[in-house]
C-alpha cells in the first residue's frame, strides 16, 4: 500500500497506466466482466466496485473457509467502509480467539449459517474455490461476484469484477487503497482491522514481502491511536492452552528427511485429544521453518480422517505456490507461503509427497 501522501496523489491525479485501466473498465457495461492485475489498477477497481454498489444493496464478504488474519482483517475493514457508504453487509467466517477482539468480529456469521441471497458477493484474500460450500453456493448465485486478492496463484475466471495484485504484501493494504479511493475517513476501528491483516501477512514485518510502502501504511494505521502492541501480541503470539498443546504435538512429530526439509504431522486425533481448533495451528509451520538449516517446511494437518491440508513455507529458494499446485491442481498461494489439500491416510500421503518435497528442495538449491 502507498503512503498517505502518495495515495492521495494517485486519487487526485492517476498515472497514465491507471487512466488506461479506468478507460478500459468504463468502456464496458456496468455488469460486464472487468479484471485488473497489479496495484496500478486499484483506483479503477475501486471506482468500478462503487458503481455496482448504490446505497441499500446487500453485500456478502468472505475469506476462505479457514480465514487467517489478513482475510479477517480485510473483511472487517471493507465491511465497515461499505456500511459507512450505506450498504447492508454480512461478513462470513469464524474469527477464532486471536481475532475476537477486533472491531466487528463479534458480528461475523459462521459459514454454514449463510443461505440468504445477496446483490453482490466479494471474496477477499483467496479465490472462490476456497470458500466454504454453503458460502460458495450463495456466492455463485449472486448477480455480481467480486475477487480482491494478492495471491499470485489466484485466477480471475467466474467473477464480474476482479483485482489481483501479487506485489501487495497483504490484501489489507488493497482494502486501504479502496477506502482511500472512496474518500472514507480512516478511523481507529478501520485501522485496527487493517493492522491485523498487515502484521499477519508480513509476520510482524519480518517476512521478505515487507517493503517501505508497507511500513508507511503501518505508520498511518498506528497514527489512528490503535494499540498496535496488543494487536501484534494477540494475532501473532498468544495461544490458547489447547493451542500450546497442539503446538507441542506438532513439534514432537518433526521429521528431517533431509537437512533442508522439515516435516510435521498433526493427526485428526491430536486435534480431538487437545481440544484444538484449526485456528490454533496458525504459525506452527513457521516454527518448523525456523529450525537451523531448513529451507522448506511442510506441516501436514489431518482436518478430518483421510483429508490432509499441507501448509508450505520456504526461506528463499523453493517456490511454494508452484510446489503446492504440483501436489494439488487446486493448491496455490505465494512464492514463500502456500497450501494444498491431499486425500488419503496420513502415512500414505507422507510416503507419496516427501519425494516430491525433496526433489523441489534439491532442484531449488542446486
Amino acid at each position: 500500500m502507498r503512503s498517505e501522501h502518495s495515495t492521495k496523489k494517485q486519487v487526485a491525479g492517476p498515472n497514465p497506466a491507471t487512466e488506461r485501466s479506468r478507460a478500459s473498465a468504463s468502456a464496458r457495461s456496468p455488469t460486464a466482466p472487468a479484471v485488473w492485475r497489479g496495484r496500478a489498477g486499484l483506483v479503477g477497481f475501486a471506482e468500478a466496485l462503487a458503481d455496482r454498489l448504490p446505497a441499500g444493496r446487500s453485500v456478502l464478504l468472505s475469506g476462505p473457509a479457514d480465514p487467517d488474519g489478513d482475510s479477517i482483517g480485510s473483511c472487517l475493514a471493507l465491511g465497515r467502509a461499505l456500511e459507512l457508504r450505506g450498504l447492508r453487509v454480512t461478513i462470513v467466517g469464524r474469527p477464532g480467539a486471536r481475532y475476537a477482539d477486533l472491531p466487528g468480529a463479534g458480528r461475523m456469521v459462521p459459514d454454514p449459517a449463510i443461505h440468504e441471497d445477496v446483490d453482490l458477493a466479494i471474496v477477499l484474500d483467496g479465490e472462490r474455490g476456497r470458500l466454504h460450500a454453503a458460502v460458495r453456493a450463495v456466492f455463485d448465485r449472486a448477480p455480481e461476484r467480486v475477487l480482491l486478492d494478492h495471491h499470485q496463484s489466484s485466477g480471475t475466471e467466474g467473477y464480474t469484477l476482479a483485482l489481483v495484485a501479487p506485489e501487495s504484501a497483504s490484501t489489507a493494504e488493497l482494502v486501504l487503497g479502496i477506502i482511500d479511493a472512496w474518500a472514507v475517513p480512516l478511523d481507529p476501528q478501520l485501522a485496527a482491522a487493517l493492522f491485523a491483516g498487515v502484521i499477519f501477512d508480513t509476520g510482524g514485518f519480518r517476512h521478505s514481502n515487507t517493503g517501505a510502502d508497507t511500513l508507511r501504511t503501518a505508520a498511518r494505521l498506528v497514527e489512528q491511536g490503535i494499540d498496535h502492541n496488543a494487536i501484534t501480541l494477540r494475532v501473532l503470539h498468544e495461544r490458547r492452552p489447547a493451542g500450546v498443546a497442539i503446538l507441542a504435538r506438532a513439534l514432537a512429530s518433526l521429521q528431517r528427511p533431509a537437512p533442508a526439509l522439515a516435516v510435521g504431522l498433526v493427526r485428526h486425533v491430536d486435534l480431538i485429544e487437545t481440544d484444538a481448533e484449526y485456528s490454533d495451528l496458525e504459525g506452527v509451520v513457521d516454527q518448523l521453518l525456523h529450525v537451523e538449516g531448513v529451507e522448506l517446511a511442510v506441516l501436514f494437518i489431518e482436518r478430518e480422517p483421510g483429508l490432509l491440508r499441507l501448509s508450505l513455507r520456504s526461506r528463499r529458494q523453493v517456490d511454494c505456490a508452484a510446489l503446492a499446485r504440483a501436489l494439488d491442481p487446486a493448491g496455490g498461494g505465494h512464492r514463500r507461503a502456500a497450501g494444498c489439500v491431499i486425500s488419503g491416510p496420513p502415512e500414505m500421503v507422507l510416503h507419496v509427497t516427501i519425494p516430491a518435497l525433496l526433489a523441489a528442495v534439491h532442484a531449488a538449491m542446486a
